[in-house]
């Protein structure tokens, strides 16, 4: 027999406690009923009983075990790469405090709900640069987080085809032999200055690839600071004004059967985002056979039970006038 819980020091200790007030009620039903006539073998019957049910409580306390059983256990995973648009106008304060503060801060709860996957950093802009690789070191991923900002990348325009190809790649190249579900989080505001979005979508498709889409912004945009004053549009002469444009993100997310969030003055949906990543199935990292023995403590307790209700609606008279 194995015992889920072999705590011999506190089974002896509620064992002790047991006697202890048990021997204290003896005295004192001994005390009240000194005058009367006492039945001492229907007292010593219902101490047999109540002892009984309270070794079948502690039994059951304690998890018996019985008989062994063999389990098939699949350890399931997911990779995820994280792709972050560092383009100059994620500074844009239309979401407080500024866009790429609230993702720094909505990321750092995220990758906290995914302590068993591998996830992985990509910034991008015009271009796309590998900020660290899938791993499962949840604590280097925040240290690249707090450290994101858009000084890091060439702002020439945000192409969204460049971190998804990369991430495609490190997937397609990866040298783990174990088969996980992949996915990408594409966080960017949208706008798109690049080409082939449709041919890399399709490519990712086909990899069974999902690209679950974060759009940041409103739609009425804002200035985009720079310094001590703001982005200028050299065709206007005017401030330029970045708004939340979705349309590339969700054809991103619809042609490879992911989803579309948003995070504006409409919708907070990273809840949503999260809750929908952990209910994605993962894929089979490995199966293993354990031996698993049957916990019985059910029977033990059912008796207790049985033996204690017998105890309260049938009382054994203890004293005769």
């Amino acid at each position: 027999m194995i015992w889920a819980y072999p705590d011999i020091r506190l089974t002896l200790v509620l064992a002790g406690v047991f006697v202890l007030f048990y021997f204290l009620y003896l005295i004192k039903f001994w005390s009240i009923n000194r005058r009367l006539k006492v039945e001492k073998q229907r007292l010593f019957t219902k101490l047999i009983i109540r002892s009984a049910y309270f070794i079948l409580f502690l039994i059951a306390f304690a998890g018996p075990s019985i008989g062994n059983s063999f389990k098939e256990v699949k350890e399931e995973g997911k990779d995820i790469f994280i792709a972050v648009d560092l383009s100059q106008s994620m500074n844009a304060t239309d979401i407080g405090p500024s866009r790429l503060s609230r993702i720094k801060f909505e990321l750092k709860n995220l990758i906290k709900s995914f302590p068993s996957d591998r996830i992985g950093l990509i910034i991008f802009s015009s271009e796309a640069f590998m900020q660290c690789p899938l791993t499962f070191d949840q604590a280097v991923i925040q240290l690249y987080i707090d450290g994101l900002n858009t000084g890091l990348v060439p702002n020439a325009g945000t192409d969204l085809t460049a971190p998804l190809r990369m991430a495609l790649d490190r997937f397609l190249k990866d040298e783990s032999q174990e088969i996980k579900a992949k996915s990408i989080i594409l966080i960017s505001d949208g706008e798109n200055f690049g080409d082939d979005l449709e041919s890399i979508v399709s490519d990712l498709a086909d990899n069974n690839i999902k690209v679950f889409s974060l759009g940041i912004g409103t739609k009425q945009g804002s200035q985009i600071p720079r310094g001590n004053g703001v982005v200028i549009d050299p065709a206007t002469g005017m401030p330029a004004i970045t708004k939340l444009e979705s349309q590339s993100l969700r054809l991103a997310s619809s042609e490879t059967s992911g989803e579309y969030f948003e995070i504006s003055d409409e919708s907070q949906q990273i809840g949503d985002l999260i809750a929908t990543l952990e209910s994605m199935e993962g894929g089979v990292a490995n199966t293993r056979m354990v031996e698993a023995s049957s916990n019985k403590y059910f029977y033990f307790l059912l008796a207790a039970l049985s033996l204690a209700l017998l105890d309260m609606i049938l009382p054994i008279k203890t004293i005769k006038l």
